[in-house]
């Protein structure tokens, strides 16, 4: 399970509704799966169906990270007209099996938000908290 607070699950969707049509993408900071820390990312891909996070973006937040001494703890992305569900692509491209993977879907509103574990390529939907 994964907890994030209200706050953090608020500044997730102004974020991925500030660049839609486009995906939008993040990544989730805290301690013992608590999220504490939001870093809102470049989708330098501009793609509605994909993501891409600048290399040198996210070297600096996980620095900050490091230097705050927390851990990552999921990064998050948007569909904006797809399920809350991790894409083909999006599986190929989970190279962290120790971190969450958050989808924030606009299909409907209120929007849809998941959490899943994506280790060796097996999906498996995790509960989300309010922190």
């Amino acid at each position: 399970m994964i907890k994030i607070p209200i706050s953090i699950k608020q500044k997730m969707v102004s974020h991925c509704l500030s660049q839609l049509p486009n995906e939008a993408c993040g990544i989730l900071a805290g301690q013992d799966n608590t999220v504490t820390h939001i870093y809102l990312m470049e989708n330098i891909e501009k793609s509605p169906v994909s993501f891409l996070m600048d290399p040198k973006e996210q070297l600096q937040v996980f620095k900050d990270i490091r230097l705050k001494n927390l851990k990552m703890i999921a990064i998050f992305h948007s569909h904006p007209s797809t399920p809350a569900r991790p894409s083909e692509k999006d599986i190929k491209m989970a190279f962290y099996p120790d971190i969450y993977y958050v989808i924030i879907s606009f299909l409907m509103i209120p929007p849809s938000i998941k959490a899943f574990e994506i280790k060796d390529s097996k999906v498996k939907e995790v509960e989300i908290l309010e922190a």
